[in-house]
């Protein structure tokens, strides 16, 4: 992943909101505030210099006007981690929290960590359509297991029964729209050609299906791009020790995209089903005495591992 080479000349950290920004700029130590506004936000950016690096937080979308601006403008922008930055702040023993505050600790934070910040890239067109209607689907499979949940409500009566109805009308149009998701979904692939081969590649693994495949194309561009460490790490399936002294802790995963997790954990559920290596790989963890669980978890990290490898040496070879 990029990252500056050389020291900012100064670091400008944003605070984004629905409506509003807060922007603090180490050069001048001064905070200003402007409408989430795209005329707005470019106006606020003619001070900035070129060698300039601006840090902001992820904000449920909420930034993607800032983004575009920064990069229309050639700057360049960090997203940080939520967690990281406010245990940053807290280091230095603060507990207060106003807009202004937190963009102060945003860019503190960039002028501290700048040579450890991955630089933000913008992706294509399709890349960001795919991630959009996959992050529309999931909600909607969650709305789904909402409204079924509902209509299995305890009970009868006039209102009970108006209540599973009701539940039932739900549940027809969301079942609609996934059907419009996938198809679009489909559409999307069919025209891009890398996107498709790239797809082609996750089902080759026994166990991984068009639906899992699909969601790593979405969530994790980067596959192919980085060492087994880094894949498993942003993944969240990295097992990470939990040491202290004489004391050997139980390893845990945890971290990583959120949104990755459940499509491998299906996926290593049937790999350990599937005839393939992978189900050798399972029995044999299991007859060492491993708990399922844990045999499961294992290839959860082996799957996004040889994924990362098969996607790497495919664009090898097409280029």
């Amino acid at each position: 992943m990029p990252a500056l080479q050389q020291p900012p000349a100064h670091v400008c950290g944003f605070d984004v909101a629905k409506d509003s920004i807060t922007a603090f700029d180490t050069a001048t130590g001064r905070v200003t505030t402007f409408p989430n506004r795209s005329a707005s936000i470019r106006k606020a950016l003619t001070g900035l210099s070129a060698d300039c690096l601006c840090v902001l937080e992820p904000t449920g979308g909420h930034e993607r006007l800032l983004v575009g601006e920064l990069t229309a403008a050639g700057l360049a922008c960090h997203r940080a981690d939520t967690v990281k930055v406010k245990a940053f702040s807290r280091s230095f023993g603060r507990l207060a929290k106003t807009d202004a505050i937190d963009a102060q600790a945003l860019a503190r934070y960039g002028e501290e960590r700048w040579k450890t910040l991955a630089l933000f890239t913008p992706t294509d067109e399709t890349q960001s359509t795919l991630a959009s209607l996959n992050a529309r689907r999931q909600e909607l499979l969650a709305l789904k297991v909402a409204e079924q949940n509902r209509s299995k409500i305890p009970g009868e009566g006039p209102g009970i029964a108006i209540i599973r109805r009701s539940c039932q009308v739900i549940l027809r149009a969301i079942l609609h729209e996934i059907e419009a998701i996938d198809a679009a979904i489909e559409a999307l692939v069919d025209a891009s050609p890398q996107l498709a081969r790239r797809i082609e590649v996750c089902c080759s693994l026994p166990g991984v299906g068009k639906r899992t495949a699909i969601t790593l194309a979405a969530t994790m561009p980067e596959l192919g791009t980085m060492d087994r460490r880094q894949a498993a790490s942003l993944a969240g399936v990295a097992p990470h020790p939990k040491d202290s002294g004489t004391l050997k802790g139980y390893r845990r995963m945890h971290g990583g995209r959120s949104t990755v997790k459940p499509a491998l954990f299906m996926a290593a559920l049937s790999a350990s089903r599937a005839n393939g290596p992978l189900k050798e790989v399972y029995q044999r963890l299991i007859n060492n005495g491993k708990k399922p669980i844990l045999a499961i978890a294992a290839l959860m990290r082996k799957i996004i591992v040889i994924l990362n490898a098969r996607i790497r040496q495919n664009a090898q070879q097409q280029s």
